[in-house]
């Protein structure tokens, strides 16, 4: 079946209903070069305001899935999971949700992302442990399953190329908020990982993706449908990113966190959430996860994690010496009442101002900087109590993210 591009993009831009094969001729087209970027750019425009039927959206990820390299699973493996989220600000969870849910008997082979913009990403925190490293090979990642039970890489490059290929180019023209573009990015590596069953953190608010509930409902629908299609049970769970998760946002900080979280203490929002994912991809009761929480089991697990991936255990209780910022001061309120305001997007903006997201794929990333000890929406404060603590790499970079801070946060009487 030889494919003319032109007519393809002309009958999607009409709306009409696309057929698998001519998705993965055009997919095959653009991962070996064959296929321009003006022509691809021209099709993402084009299903930006048409969109997609779930059998095209399924296409299209099945078309991408298989343009690189797939988990292939030993024959009698345990069940395979996985979580994804959809961003947000102080998210932590997969640090804490892999080694829990890997403790109940079942494989999970995260492959995971790295920030960019507001977002924070698994591979920037995982990478503020010393020697630990995320660039393996899904044979190396195979390996460690069977002798672990779970793995926490980055994306190879023979990882749904296709999908790094186009996310570039959706950057670039514009087609990034697209629901069936952003279902086939998400479920083509999710799915890559060859599950059988997947649980999905859909975000909403200020310091997500999607503004509204609506939005949110819409992109869960999608990854669900195409889940379907696809044989893989899919498991969304909706939740707000109004204010940041937790009360720790930036790479080492939120480590640190999430070790109180593996030993069973930790934020009330952030092991709600947790556990609220772990169970859906589970064999064991929710009172069974926390128990593993509560008697270190999680913790052990995540010590045997950053060991097989090249750290030392040893070095996590240091985390707070070994990536000290030079400026830690605190933020006083400036109003006694209680708190009905911590805007995640603008948390999220005065963190990448102090180094610890990037505003750009090839920005550096500063493990120390960032902000703990947050308070939380519905807690009473008095003037002069701290807000937060801000760890920050000079003087001026503090100003700065403390005046930011100010129109995140606000207080009534």
């Amino acid at each position: 079946m030889k494919l003319h591009v032109p007519t393809l993009i002309a009958r999607k831009r009409e709306g009409e209903t696309l057929d698998p094969a001519e998705i993965r001729l055009l997919i095959e087209g653009y991962t070996s070069g064959e296929i321009p970027d003006y022509q691809m750019s021209a099709f993402a425009m084009a299903v930006f305001f048409r969109g997609m039927e779930p059998a095209e959206t399924a296409a299209l990820t099945k078309a991408m899935m298989e343009s690189g390299d797939v988990f292939q699973h030993r024959a009698g493996h345990p069940a395979v999971v996985d979580k994804h989220s959809t961003g947000g600000i102080g998210n932590k969870v997969s640090l804490i949700l892999a080694p829990l849910v890997a403790c109940t008997g079942v494989w999970v082979p995260m492959v995971s992302g790295r920030g960019l913009g507001i977002t924070g990403g698994t591979l920037d925190k995982l990478e503020s442990i010393p020697g630990f490293k995320v660039g393996i090979t899904i044979p190396e990642a195979q390996d460690l399953l069977e002798k672990i039970g779970v793995v926490m890489m980055g994306q190879t490059d023979r990882f749904c190329p296709a999908d790094k290929k186009l996310y570039s180019l959706r950057d670039v023209s514009g087609t990034v908020p697209s629901i069936p573009l952003i279902t086939a990015s998400i479920m083509s590596k999710k799915l890559a990982e060859s599950l059988d069953e997947l649980v999905l953190d859909v975000k909403y608010g200020t310091g997500a993706f999607m503004k509204t509930e609506k939005e949110a409902h819409a992109l869960a629908d999608s990854l669900i449908a195409v889940g379907r299609e696809m044989g893989v049970e899919v498991h969304a769970v909706l939740n707000p990113m109004s204010e940041p998760l937790g009360r720790a946002v930036g790479n080492s900080l939120e480590v640190i966190e999430s070790l109180e979280c593996l030993e069973g203490g930790g934020p009330e929002d952030l092991r709600k959430l947790v556990l609220d994912l772990a169970e859906k991809i589970s064999p064991v009761s929710r009172g069974e996860l926390e128990k593993l929480l509560d008697d270190g089991s999680a913790r052990r697990k995540f010590d045997e994690i950053v060991a097989a991936h090249g750290g030392d255990p040893s070095d996590l209780p240091r985390l707070a010496v070994i990536h000290h910022a030079p400026v830690i001061r605190e933020f006083p309120a400036p109003d006694t009442g209680t708190i009905v305001r911590v805007d995640a997007g603008m948390v999220g903006q005065a963190a990448v101002q102090l180094g610890a997201g990037r505003a750009r794929a090839t920005d550096g990333i500063d493990h120390a900087v960032g902000f703990d000890r947050f308070v939380k929406v519905g807690e009473h404060i008095h003037q002069g109590n701290p807000l937060c603590r801000i760890h920050a790499r000079t003087a001026v970079d503090f100003e700065i993210a403390e005046a930011m801070l100010e129109k995140a946060i606000r207080i009534e009487p």
